[in-house]
């Protein structure tokens, strides 16, 4: 009878990396607490591409697991701020022009479950058709009173406005929308401001795998590795 006999990587995150498993982890531990390349590079030792390319497997394993994955926020009695904020910034930058990069939005209250879309317009066409995707009927959403949400009302939510230009509160209602304010300060300190436009989904991805787990009280690291480990990487 013929045996065969496999690496303990085989199929595994290790799979095809010519790194020792023990490099592997500290990285990948590293990575998912976004911890900044130049540390990561300082620290161990790697080559620069290196953990470029490791920060993008990551991100990617990620990406593939919240697709997968999607949870709709809010619901009756829940509430959910959107709002829409642009990334980048508009100056020459190592040879190139950052025009910039629209991001969408929404927060839900008391939980902090989240999610954060690039979107080529903020037409309404496109805003509604994420909001549905995103976020459950019945809820109550609170945004500005950009044009493109005008039916929201109609579309199953109870839609509540506040003037920016008045004010950061809606004096009749008690609505307003600093929740999601914080978050977009918070998100635009996480993402490297001269991103290139294919890089925010990853980027996007790796903050919304980390807000899932704070808002589940779960360890992003135990996580990933519960994630990947279900992945076979032998192809």
């Amino acid at each position: 009878m013929c045996s065969e006999i496999r690496s303990i990587r085989y199929g595994s995150w290790f799979h095809h990396s010519g790194l020792t498993l023990q490099e592997v982890l500290f990285l990948t531990y590293e990575i998912v607490h976004n911890v900044k390349a130049k540390s990561i590079v300082c620290e161990y030792a790697h080559g620069p591409t290196t953990v470029t390319d490791w920060r993008q497997f990551v991100r990617e394993a990620m990406a593939v697991y919240l697709e997968d994955n999607s949870q709709k926020i809010g619901g009756p009695d829940k509430t959910v701020e959107i709002d829409e904020s642009k990334f980048g910034k508009r100056k020459y930058h190592r040879g190139h022009r950052v025009q910039g990069q629209w991001i969408f939005g929404g927060v839900e209250r008391g939980t902090g479950r989240s999610f954060f879309v690039p979107v080529r317009n903020r037409t309404k066409a496109t805003l509604t058709a994420i909001i549905r995707a995103w976020v459950e009927p019945g809820t109550t959403i609170i945004s500005d009173c950009w044009a493109a949400y005008n039916d929201l009302g109609r579309q199953g939510y109870t839609h509540q406005t506040v003037n920016h230009r008045i004010g950061f509160v809606n004096h009749a209602t008690g609505a307003h929308t600093n929740t999601i304010e914080g978050y977009w300060h918070h998100l635009k300190v996480y993402v490297d401001p001269y991103c290139r436009k294919k890089g925010y989904v990853y980027q996007l991805a790796q903050y919304m795998f980390a807000a899932r787990c704070a808002a589940d009280n779960v360890d992003p690291l135990t996580m990933f590795l519960h994630i990947v480990a279900g992945i076979d990487w032998s192809n």
